[in-house]
């Protein structure tokens, strides 16, 4: 697949099938991950891949209450979703991996660059993915980190399911860019 491909065709996928991802398939993803650029070559990242159903469906329970414990923030059309017990804030994706990043400076934007790749990549594997923010807050707690073992000076910035796609997702229109050309 053509870089531009891939960039122009990934989308935000919220269906998935039930079929599994290999694991050797998200490591590879993983590896593409890693291959984004850092400030200053130093590389804060680290992976939590989680394919544990129960541990999926704790986290989404969990991250869904912790999001509305912050009501005002949010949407009125979100949180009927947030409230809604049969939403799965994972969409039922067979893995999530969270991308976290170390306390230097610009490491939450080196982790940022690392999902593209990883979301890229997925895309290019006819895999679907989706950055959870819902997931994100919750994740950032103690009792987050704990669930998914972040070690010591990280913090969860990139939630990413990963699976396969029920059906193709349409593109979404976007808007013009604003560019002023500064010749």
């Amino acid at each position: 697949m053509e870089l531009m491909e891939a960039i122009f065709g990934r989308r935000a996928t919220r269906a998935f099938t039930a079929e599994p991802v290999d694991r050797p398939v998200l490591e590879r993803l993983v590896e593409a991950a890693i291959q984004a650029p850092s400030a200053i070559n130093e590389q804060p990242w680290d992976f939590t891949v989680v394919r544990n159903k129960p541990l999926l469906d704790r986290i989404s329970v969990a991250a869904k209450a912790h999001a509305l414990k912050k009501r005002d923030a949010i949407p009125s059309h979100l949180r009927q979703h947030l409230e809604d017990p049969g939403f799965h804030i994972f969409y039922q994706a067979p893995a999530l991996i969270v991308i976290s990043a170390g306390s230097r400076d610009w490491a939450a934007e080196d982790a940022a660059l690392a999902a593209e790749n990883l979301m890229l990549a997925a895309y290019a594997q006819g895999l679907g993915s989706c950055w959870i923010g819902f997931a994100q807050r919750w994740l950032e707690t103690e009792e987050g980190q704990r669930a998914i073992g972040v070690p010591e000076g990280f913090v969860p910035v990139a939630p990413i399911i990963v699976g396969h796609p029920a059906a193709p997702v349409p593109p979404v229109p976007r808007s013009p860019a604003h560019v002023r050309w500064l010749d």
